[in-house]
């Protein structure tokens, strides 16, 4: 199975938004944390990008969870960008809305590779 993980509208935003992540935490200079949460916000687009040429429907659909996963870690983050003042309210509500899109985008994708092709 050939699947071509570019065309898939929830990893372009997963890019845009992990532009996003590293736009914020350019002038952080806790390293271990702008590390983490690159990381993570990285690893969303990475594991869909992973999942999509995987092989295998069972696989891929075990790539996004860990991309959900990953959504999760990042919005927990950025809480505490928030609370330590690296990001305003606003920065924050916005980022956590794409973080919910993408995850719950990658979850209708897991529902419908789960459920397999249409039938005529």
């Amino acid at each position: 199975m050939d699947r071509s993980f570019e065309g898939l509208r929830v990893w372009q935003q997963s890019r845009t938004f992990v532009n996003s992540i590293y736009d914020i935490m350019k002038e952080v200079k806790d390293y271990g944390f702008r590390d983490q949460i690159q990381r993570a916000a990285v690893s969303i687009m990475n594991n869909i990008a992973e999942g999509a040429e995987s092989g295998s429907d069972a696989k891929f659909i075990n790539f996004l969870q860990i991309s959900r996963g990953s959504c999760s870690e990042v919005r927990s983050m950025l809480y505490l960008c928030v609370d330590r003042h690296i990001i305003d309210q606003e920065t924050f509500e916005r980022l956590k809305a794409e973080a919910i899109s993408i995850s719950n985008q990658i979850y209708r994708l897991i529902e419908s590779i789960a459920k397999g092709p249409k039938k005529p």
